[in-house]
This record gives structure tokens, sequence and C-alpha cells, in this order.
């Protein structure tokens, strides 16, 4: 086994526990958007392995950065407290929940070795910074834009409903 590959598994193993540690953390809003950040971090690493370098500096940049930043500061300005369930609900929970991601995970292993696509080749410059600036900056502009502010009516609203809370 090469490095290589010894970084992909060993990141994508990562992201995969830190995605369950994130499902378990349910009572914890804070924890749960740390193991955020660490799958958001490990999927980087598988990133780079793959040599799409733009995708894992905006992996890193956008999700384990902006959008987990604005998930923290809504938990702490909605003061979010850990949530109380009653035993019996808490063994439900985690009953459901292994029953239902040990059903996923033989589906998901079940249909790995039948639906992987053979692997083409990529075209020069495809992904790109230069090639995604481009079509970013052209072809999607408004879309582009219509998402920014869809993200600053979100951060503004809530600004606005901690700001009730606290009065």
């Amino acid at each position: 086994m090469s490095a290589s590959e010894l970084f992909f598994y060993g990141a994508g193993a990562l992201a995969v526990v830190s995605a369950l540690g994130m499902v378990a953390n349910v009572r914890n809003t804070v924890a749960a958007a740390m193991c955020l950040v660490v799958t958001m971090i490990s999927l980087a690493v598988v990133f780079v392995v793959l040599e799409a370098h733009l995708v894992a500096a905006l992996q890193i940049m956008v999700y384990a950065g902006a959008i987990v930043v604005v998930f923290l500061f809504v938990v702490m300005l909605l003061n979010l407290r850990r949530d109380t369930f009653e035993p019996p609900r808490q063994r439900l929970l985690k009953a459901a929940g292994t029953v239902l991601t040990l059903g996923l995970a033989v589906v998901f292993l079940s249909l790995i070795p039948t639906s992987l696509p053979t692997v083409r080749e990529i075209p020069e410059g495809f992904g790109g910074y230069r090639a995604v600036g481009a079509e970013l900056f052209t072809r999607f502009v408004l879309p582009f834009e219509v998402t920014s502010l869809l993200i600053l009516a979100a951060v503004v609203g809530a600004v606005v409903l901690a700001k009730r809370r606290l009065d």
C-alpha cells in the first residue's frame, strides 16, 4: 500500500468516524459542530490525495471555516442548552440509530461492487482555479450572488432571533 492510499483510507475512515461522532453528540451541539469540522478537514485531505487541490481549499474555507463558524455562532447566540432526554427515549434513539446505521451499511456495501463507474480521463484544466473562476463569474454569477444574499439574510435572521431572546 502506497503512502497516498494510506492517507486516502485513513482520512476516509476519520471522516466516517467523526461523522458518526457528530450524530452521537446529539445532546451537545457544540461538540457535534466540532465533529463536523473534523469531518470537513478529513474530506479536504481526501481531495488533496485525489489531487483536487481547489476543491480541498474550498472545502476548508467554505465548510470547515465559514459554515461551521456560522453554525457555532447560531448555537451560541441562541444559547442552546443540552437537551435532556428521558432514559427510555435515549435507549430507543440509540437502538434506532444503530439499526439504521447497520441497515444502511449493509445496503451500501452490497451496492459497491456493481455500481462503481469506470474511470475516465479528465481533460486538462478541468476543475482548476481558472476554469472554476471563469464559470463562477460569467455563467453562474446570478446564482452566486443570490446565494450570498440568502446567507446574509440567514445570518441577520439568526441575530434578530437571538436578540429577541435576550431582551
